[in-house]
Order: structure tokens, then sequence, then C-alpha cells
């Protein structure tokens, strides 16, 4: 009986969960984020502007979500007025309600840019929190955000200058980037090393390509495929939360699923086909008379291994698939751990 990965029923959903508009550093106004994105079939887009959150509940429309959310900047300070050295870190909340303006982490003396606080109010300064730099308090911002609803995702791990030590204490954590348009165009790509070093730990993130755009130049490069079942904020947040989803530069991924002990997937066209585990149990399909439409891998080994594995010790074993296109494109699914695959 197939088990479905990526569920059956809904539909897919192009969208881009990290972005900058006027009102915070972007040079790109709302309505104009909003008419570019649907011009090249996004159907969502969450509004990250720093520190302040407001809803667009205006733009949302039957072809549109706007998501409620906003980006945190935690940095480490340093004795030297130089930020070309200071390490960061950058966190995206999401509200769980399209009309919420409030987060329990707001701190209006932490605004570094000038014109946003024009949209601050009342209600928002009765929260003012300190933030410091250190994976203790970042833990303690994500757990506060976790227990109002959010969820909360960790930005641009390359650009931010963090290493192992910097990221691996995370707690609480909802997806990752993998992608980040805007830093990838200014020399600093992300990739997965940061998504498999948590997953490592049995933490259960996703993968998520974002433009954090900021101006026109950096849109449209990397997105997140949502599957739900209608284009609602309820069904939408849901299907994040659940990890409905898959992150991509270009590839599209249609179905995934288990069946006798393999996993099947379909894709539009392809160079490799890889499937990636927590061990050095893998395997990888290259097309050679054309290019790859889908791919089968057999997991009888690998749910044999961890049988005997999970028997003598908590570790979390899990899968994750990659598909990279000729042009060096990919898409990746979120990890499915062995829980989730019988």
């Amino acid at each position: 009986m197939k088990k479905y990965l990526l569920p059956k029923e809904g539909q897919f959903y192009k969208a881009n969960l990290h972005m900058h508009t006027t009102v915070s550093d972007g040079k790109m106004t709302l309505a104009e984020t909003k008419e570019e994105y649907q011009k090249r079939g996004y159907s969502i887009v969450a509004f990250t502007d720093h520190e302040v959150m407001l809803p667009h509940e205006d733009l949302t429309d039957d072809k549109f979500l706007a998501i409620t959310s906003v980006e945190y900047a935690c940095n480490r300070q340093t004795r030297v007025n130089d930020f070309s050295d200071v390490t960061a870190v950058h966190i995206n909340f999401y509200s769980p309600e399209p009309n919420r303006t409030t987060s329990p982490v707001f701190s209006e003396p932490r605004f570094w840019i000038e014109h946003s606080k024009q949209y601050v109010t009342d209600e928002m300064r009765k929260t003012d929190y300190k933030m410091y730099y250190g994976v203790d308090h970042i833990n303690h911002m994500i757990r506060l955000g976790n227990e109002a609803g959010f969820l909360v995702s960790y930005n641009h791990p390359v650009w931010s200058l963090q290493n192992y030590p910097e990221y691996a204490g995370l707690e609480g954590v909802w997806g990752v980037e993998v992608h980040n348009t805007g830093c990838a165009i200014a020399g600093y790509p992300d990739t997965t090393v940061p998504l498999d070093d948590l997953l490592r730990q049995g933490k259960r993130v996703v993968p998520l390509a974002t433009d954090d755009a900021h101006s026109f130049k950096d849109c449209f490069g990397g997105f997140t495929m949502i599957k739900a079942k209608e284009l609602s904020y309820p069904t939408v947040f849901d299907a994040m939360k659940k990890g409905d989803l898959y992150a991509s530069t270009g590839p599209e991924i249609y179905d995934l699923y288990i069946e006798d002990g393999e996993v099947h997937i379909s894709c539009s066209p392809a160079a490799e086909i890889m499937l990636t585990t927590d061990r050095r149990y893998a395997g990888v399909k290259k097309a050679t008379q054309g290019p790859l439409t889908e791919a089968t891998f057999g997991l009888k080994g690998f749910f044999h291994q961890n049988e005997e594995i999970l028997a003598k010790t908590d570790h979390k074993p899990y899968i994750r698939i990659t598909v990279k296109d000729a042009s060096g494109a990919c898409a990746y699914t979120r990890a499915y751990f062995y829980d989730e695959l019988q």
C-alpha cells in the first residue's frame, strides 16, 4: 500500500517565505511585491520586514496569500565598528494568525531602520524584550515564539558567519534556509550542511529556499512549494507546520511516496536524483539516455540497519531526497524520520 510522504490530496502553492519591502530596508512596495511575484506564478509571500510585524490582509485574495511575519536580528557586539566581521543570528517568526501585530520578543530599541519606527503601536510597546547574542538566548526567543504559536526559521547561516558551535544547540527551529537568493548573489551561498547537522541530532527541521529579497534583482531565485487543500491562511499555515512542502531553486517535485519498502519520487526533468540519510546509506540515479523524471530507492536495508540500532540507542534516522537539474538547480524534500516511514 502506498504511503504518501507529500500529501496525495491538495495542490502545490509557490511561496517566497523571506521578503523585505519599503516597510523596512527593501526597495519594493507591498503592492509591487505582490504584483511581481504573482506574475511569476507565486501564490504566497511572507512579508518578513525587519523587527516590525505587520498584517497585510488587504493584499490577500482568492489567488494570493500574505503571511504575517517578521525577521529578528541578533548580532554579536564587537569592539570594532565594522559590521563585516559581526557574527549574527537572524530568525523569522511566522504568525499562526493573519491579523497579529505583536510577538513576545518585540523590542523597539533594537530598531535600526529609522522610518520603520512609524509602524510601532502602543500595543507593540507593551513588550520590551532585551536581545543578547548567544545560543541560550536565541533558544529563549525561539521558545517564547513557539509558545505563542509562531513557526521559527533559521536564516542564511553562511552570510551570518555561523559555524557548527553557533547553531548546533538551537532548539525549536522549524525551518533552515538551504538557499537564500540575496545572500547567494552577494557571494554567500548557503548549503545543506546546517540542515543535516541539525537533522542528525533528531531535530525535525524543514529545508527552505527563499529570496530574502531587498530589491528586484534579489527576487525569484528560490522558492518553497507548499501543498495544501486550499489557499487559506489556516490551511496553508497548518501545511507549513506539518512539513507538507519542499524547497527548490528550479526543479519541481510531483509525487513522493513509500510502497513495499521503496521510496518513489516523480519530478520535472532532472540530471540526478539523490537519496541522503543520516548515515552512509545513500543512493544516486543519474540521467543517461535523456533526463530523469522519476526514481525509486530501496529502503529495506535502511530499515534493517535501524531496527538493530534503535533497539540499543535513541538514534533518530531519516531520509531525504535531492533533485538536481542540468543547470545545477536543486529541489530538496524535507527529512522523513523512521517513525514516519512505517
